[in-house]
């Protein structure tokens, strides 16, 4: 397994050992000691899948609030993706920051995103399934969200040429400046 720091302070690249051979292959997708030797003291306790039928539909950018904030670490099972995390930590030398990376079921990579960062994802293809492992339950008085499109973060989505298919509640959200979190670096 191969841990690799992306431009945003605790988000992290991480990519499987993927052993094949005739009848196909084989990965972990997590494995505690190894996230411990990277200094990840992790516990998940839920794992999330969605399915997106269209191409172009766009989930987030979502959070939770302390004290039900979440880490997730996030994989493409099923087409492809663009996978977003946004710093929204008041303070941080990167807040209002963002970092994109495709995640596909072909390069099964998978991006690992602390507490305190908004996520977001836009399928790249038709058929997307999204699997994510979290560190603290499903909290709906701590959820929160930012608009996809907040010029003051000015997430490049690769497919900004169409309008994307969105959540009445993602259609709603609220600029990073007007959100309602308590991230602070």
């Amino acid at each position: 397994m191969k841990f690799t720091q992306t431009k945003l302070e605790g988000v992290l690249i991480v990519e499987p050992a993927i052993f094949g051979d005739h009848r196909g292959w084989f990965m972990e997708t997590y494995n505690e000691s190894k996230f411990h030797e990277q200094g990840l003291q992790l516990q998940f306790v839920q794992d999330n899948q969605s399915f997106s039928a269209n191409k172009g539909t766009l989930r987030g950018l979502h959070y939770q609030i302390h004290p039900k904030s979440q880490t997730k670490l996030v994989r493409c099972t099923m087409g492809a993706i663009f996978d977003v995390a946004v710093d929204i930590r008041r303070g941080s030398p990167s807040y209002g920051k963002w970092f994109g990376i495709e995640l596909t079921a072909d390069n099964k990579k998978q991006l690992l995103i602390p507490k305190g960062f908004a996520h977001g994802f836009m399928t790249l293809t038709d058929g997307v399934e999204v699997q994510y492992k979290c560190d603290e339950l499903y909290s709906p008085e701590c959820d929160g969200g930012i608009l996809w499109n907040d010029p003051e973060i000015g997430v490049e989505w690769p497919m900004v040429y169409i309008q994307p298919v969105l959540s009445p509640k993602d259609e709603k959200a609220p600029l990073l400046k007007d959100s309602s979190h308590n991230f602070v670096y």
